[in-house]
């Protein structure tokens, strides 16, 4: 596909999703597995030809109490340690915790050109993307992506404004907080990979983040599993995350659910194929509506097939060599 122009520079609306991020995102908060975590996304760099999920490293629940600061300095340590290559974000402290500034001062003030976003949780308005937005500012890393975690009834009532806020990249759902937040009236069962597929308020919940994020252009991304030795149910949910749920991204809280998120989220050999064969038919005539195979594509069905191809290159999958072209190894 010798490119004249780049599908990226040509489909792409204002509301298409233009954050390419990885499809997962693994957290990790104890010591020896953020270092393994690291370890395992340089392997799979190098056996995919590309970084398929993030490594976030855990300052919230992965901190033990009163030991914040010296968390904080271990992540700078292995943020620090970490390849060119990798992609290495961090989850600082709710805004409203006393270590929320501390951790924003030696995390993001020393490291911070080297994170790929920082993760604040409990946001519950557009007032605390402000207040994160503020902190960074005062240490001078103003442009590292914010990701942010909504884990109230409270909070996915303002997911469209969150969403709209020009420095939100990604928007991801807290399952159990969420659960908990409404005082039993949502059963326990809602916090396991079948339950929160079906109550009707958690259910309501993700939809109402994933719309947000594809009105404004974000990456939703789905919450844990945290039946993390069921690889089967494991596998299910992610499926009904990506083809059901609308989510483009998702959660791994072990080593062991990286690949069946990669696997979920990715198109299958046919579906490459066929966005192959129609990408290449619309570049060949500069992106005109053309007929193929019986069927008419303009410009919106091109941006469909041309994200099946991104989300193909995030998954590590093989690309025909008509779209190798686009994802040349400088982009890797």
């Amino acid at each position: 596909m010798g490119a004249r122009q780049h599908p990226r520079d040509v489909l792409l609306g204002a509301q298409a999703q233009t954050g390419f991020l990885p499809v997962c995102d693994h957290y990790s908060g104890v010591e020896a597995r953020m270092r393994k975590s690291l370890q395992l996304q340089a392997e799979m760099t190098e056996e995919f030809g590309t970084c398929v999920f993030d490594v976030t490293l855990d300052c919230e629940d992965g901190a033990p109490v009163g030991g914040e600061a010296d968390h904080a300095a271990l992540v700078v340590a292995l943020v620090a340690l970490a390849g060119n290559k990798a992609r290495v974000a961090v989850r600082v402290h709710a805004v409203d915790h006393p270590a929320f500034e501390m951790d924003m001062a030696t995390i993001a003030g020393k490291v911070g050109h080297r994170l790929s976003h920082i993760m604040v949780p409990k946001v519950e308005s557009v007032d605390d993307v402000e207040r994160a937005v503020a902190a960074l500012a005062a240490v001078a890393q103003t442009g590292v992506p914010l990701h942010v975690l909504l884990e109230s009834p409270a909070a996915v009532h303002r997911a469209f404004e969150i969403a709209a806020h020009p420095r939100v990249q990604s928007i991801s759902f807290g399952l159990m907080d969420f659960v908990s937040t409404h005082g039993g009236a949502i059963p326990g069962e809602a916090m396991g990979s079948r339950g929160q597929f079906t109550h009707p308020l958690v259910v309501r919940a993700k939809l109402e983040i994933a719309s947000a994020c594809h009105a404004h252009g974000k990456v939703p991304s789905h919450c844990v599993v945290t039946e993390f030795s069921d690889t089967a149910a494991m596998k299910t949910a992610a499926q009904k995350a990506a083809r059901e749920f609308g989510y483009t991204r998702m959660w791994s809280i072990h080593p062991a659910q990286i690949r069946p998120i990669l696997e979920a989220f990715a198109p299958s050999e046919g579906e490459i194929e066929g966005a192959t064969k129609i990408i290449a038919a619309g570049a060949r005539t500069d992106w005109a509506p053309i007929s193929f195979e019986g069927q008419l594509h303009d410009r919106a069905s091109y941006r469909f097939f041309w994200q099946v191809l991104e989300r193909a290159h995030r998954t590590g999958r093989v690309l025909p060599q008509e779209a190798q072209a686009y994802f040349p190894a400088a982009l890797h």
